[in-house]
């Protein structure tokens, strides 16, 4: 499923979203940077993508990490999943957090995060006295067992 999203560039050195394979969930996002940054351990960095977009109606721009990024260097969205609004008309930006015990180096123009586009429901929320029992009940983390 295919649908358009405008966009617009707030810096003319700022990078188009671009899906790195045809059957890709994410567009990768690059840094828009002059020079490289360093981000401590611990440290989290907004990096600024130079790009504003108009997300339609119904749908959500979701801001999640590169898997390579993440597992082999330790940077990821400081938030998890970054949330784009659909009324949001700002520059997106990547709160990209330093989660080894290394600094990390990020480069002008690296893919620093991936874009997802996803349908989304809201929903009318309704305070009652009780709610409808389960087998399961209040058992949570991890109360189904291991396998």
């Amino acid at each position: 499923m295919k649908t358009t999203v405008k966009f617009t560039k707030l810096d003319k050195s700022a990078s188009v979203p671009v899906y790195g394979t045809p059957f890709a969930a994410g567009a990768d996002l690059r840094a828009l940077l002059d020079e490289n940054i360093k981000i401590a351990p611990g440290e989290t960095y907004f990096v600024h993508t130079g790009i504003a977009t108009e997300i339609p109606e119904g749908l959500v721009g979701l801001i999640y990490a590169r898997s390579g990024l993440a597992c082999k260097r330790g940077l990821a969205p400081a938030n998890c999943v970054g949330v784009i609004d659909s009324d949001y008309r700002g520059e997106i930006m990547v709160a990209l957090h330093n989660y080894s015990n290394n600094p990390q180096e990020i480069e002008p123009n690296e893919r620093v995060a991936q874009l997802v586009i996803a349908p989304y429901i809201t929903a009318d929320f309704v305070e009652v006295d009780t709610l409808e029992d389960t087998d399961r009940g209040e058992g949570g983390f991890g109360s189904t067992g291991r396998k």
